[in-house]
């Protein structure tokens, strides 16, 4: 070919790249498909499955089809995937005023399929999971949700990672599985949908072929969201709607990524790999896959996120070993992707020492207390999502930050059974009902509808105590999830309990904090009515606190002993709470607690 026709030739496939491509493409590309018809209130109801892929979420919603501020009228369902256990609803309101609530849910949304649906009326929102009413929105802003809204669903990575987490090109390809919609209208008193017979079922589609009456695919973006969407990456096949994130290059449903190794993590005699995406069982738990120099890897196990696998080791030195090195590792997709091989550095373990004292909100460390950070793979803790807020009314230094609006709050600890406690205060409200939220502790210990002014008025520590909380996994979870406004800590205390909340034997002993010999006895007399002796046994001389709680948690006494002496002690206690007014009967936990250590046992008051 001559240099004329070469020129040409070249100009040709420029001017039809250019054609092809806008100069303001973004990197990566989504999908969105939205129905053109808009609706005012009703039910709308989808059966999905997502992923969990840290900076990109899938979403299911409804949107008044108005890029003007003052007259935005949204209902969100958000599935972020940097979480395996969390769905987000909100509720966006003119001058795009958000309601988040951060769900926590008892189960991943990435590994299996799960019907969600939300009810919009004049009076209220509310959200479902599996035919089950998990949250409710009421108030004066529910009835500026009055536009018509076109039901959506999309894909898409957003450019703030405080909110969706980092994201990374080796989480991609994303894929969100999308099994059937239904709309049902809002017809109060004559439908045929729930014991409330509001809702009549108008259409469902199931996704055999697209409904192009029905349902359009979207070819924009905004700012703030780091992908534009295409039409290619909108997929219905085998009875299925399929919405795609992908780079540039690879677009539709298809993955031609190799599995890649994000990080790897050594803790005692283990290690924890975790991968880009779900990956071959058989693959994944050979472990000559595996290769550590000088190291025996004994078994390799896949855990149930489908993503990390963890291995047991023989000989493993961390003041040696640096590296490791993972092969042959096969990802799940039909296209069967395997990574030959890679070599990643270990993230080496620095345990905390207890008490785990940390100042949530705050910067930097002080009285014994951590700095707060963010949660990371190389981090011993840390929160995920949320802002500080200064609160310089507090009664004590940890109380001049607060932590709002997180989503969880993780730190690592060996497996066993843990007391934490949180520590609150309203610092803003001064009316009931203006700060509610939830609070849940690793699946188990769970406090519903905190009201901090209710409990403690403005500008005072309240203190959450959550007892014998077992951790199996080698990471203390505790979510966040906000009623009305934002969910705020102030600091997190974590000790190790003895058997909690059963009542323990004479003979056990507290070993941690250097409490050799720490026995605390049974309260005398119980059941008891206005006075009660607490006997207790100390190694060596040390400061010791009494508390009492209620079976809720909720401290209702405390007095600090100041230094005890070694050997046998007795407190003798009189049954009224911290504000001086009396108990009223019932099952209490008492505790006498020490440096690093802490013991608990029941009572019962009769009066």
């Amino acid at each position: 070919m001559n240099k004329i026709k070469l020129i040409a030739s070249i100009s040709v496939l420029v001017a039809v790249f250019l054609a092809q491509t806008p100069l303001n493409a973004k990197t990566y590309k989504g999908a969105e498909y939205r129905t053109k018809e808009s609706y005012t209130y009703g039910r709308f109801e989808v059966r999905m499955k997502s992923f969990e892929k840290e900076g990109m979420l899938a979403s299911f919603f409804t949107y008044h089809d108005n890029d003007v501020a003052s007259n935005w009228n949204e209902i969100d369902l958000e599935i972020m995937g940097r979480y395996s256990n969390n769905v987000q609803f909100n509720t966006i309101t003119p001058g795009q005023v958000n309601h988040v609530r951060a769900n926590y849910v008892p189960f991943n949304p990435s590994l299996d399929f799960h019907t969600y649906a939300f009810e919009w009326t004049p009076g209220y929102v509310s959200w479902f999971i599996d035919g089950k009413e998990v949250y409710r929105q009421t108030g004066s802003h529910i009835q500026s949700l009055n536009k018509a809204q076109k039901i959506m669903m999309n894909v898409w990575c957003p450019a703030y990672a405080g909110w969706a987490g980092a994201f990374s090109p080796a989480f991609l390809p994303a894929f969100a599985f999308y099994d059937f919609v239904s709309y049902y209208s809002y017809t109060p008193g004559s439908g045929s949908y729930g014991s409330g017979n509001n809702f009549t079922l108008k259409w469902k589609d199931d996704f055999n072929s697209w409904d192009q009456s029905r349902w359009e695919k979207a070819t924009h973006t905004w700012d703030g969201n780091n992908c534009d969407f295409i039409t290619d990456n909108a997929v219905i096949k085998d009875g299925m709607l399929t919405l795609c994130l992908t780079d540039s290059y690879h677009t539709g449903y298809t993955d031609k990524a190799m599995p890649q190794p994000m990080w790897a993590r050594a803790e005692g005699s283990e290690i924890k790999i975790k991968f880009s995406e779900e990956i071959d069982k058989a693959a994944a738990e050979a472990a000559s896959n595996y290769t550590l120099q000088g190291v025996t890897v004994k078994s390799a196990s896949l855990l149930s996120d489908r993503k990390t696998v963890e291995l047991t080791l023989e000989g493993y030195n961390p003041a040696v070993q640096s590296t490791i090195t993972v092969s042959n590792i096969k990802d799940s997709a039909p296209e069967g992707n395997t990574l030959l091989s890679k070599t990643l550095s270990l993230i080496k373990q620095t345990p905390l020492s207890f008490p785990i004292k940390i100042n949530a909100g705050g910067g930097t460390a002080q009285n014994g207390f951590l700095a707060d950070q963010e949660w990371k793979e190389s981090s011993e803790y840390g929160y995920q999502d949320g802002g500080v807020d200064a609160a310089p009314y507090g009664p004590a230094e940890v109380y001049k930050n607060a932590l709002k609006g997180m989503v969880s709050y993780k730190v690592r600890v060996p497996e066993g059974k843990y007391n934490v406690k949180l520590m609150l205060m309203e610092n803003y409200f001064t009316q009931a009902g203006r700060r509610i939220f939830d609070v849940f502790v690793e699946n188990q210990d769970s406090s519903l509808n905190l009201d901090l002014y209710s409990l403690s008025g403005i500008n005072k520590a309240y203190e959450k105590i959550f007892s014998n909380v077992s951790v199996t996994d080698g990471v203390l979870d505790i979510y966040f999830s906000a009623r009305v406004d934002m969910a705020q800590l102030y600091g997190i205390v974590i000790e190790k309990a003895s058997t909690g909340v059963e009542e323990t034997k004479n003979d056990e002993k507290a070993s941690a904090g250097g409490a050799e010999s720490f026995s605390l006895g049974q309260n005398y007399p119980n059941p008891f009515n206005g006075m009660t002796r607490i006997s207790f046994t100390l190694a060596h001389k040390d400061n010791i606190v009494f508390n009492v709680y209620d079976l809720l948690g909720n401290l209702v006494f405390r007095e600090e002993l100041g230094l005890m002496q070694k050997g046998k002690n007795n407190y003798l206690w009189k049954a009224v709470h911290m504000n001086g007014k009396p108990l009223s009967s019932g099952v209490y936990l008492y505790s006498v607690q020490g440096n690093g250590y802490a013991l608990y046992k029941k009572m019962i008051l009769l009066n």
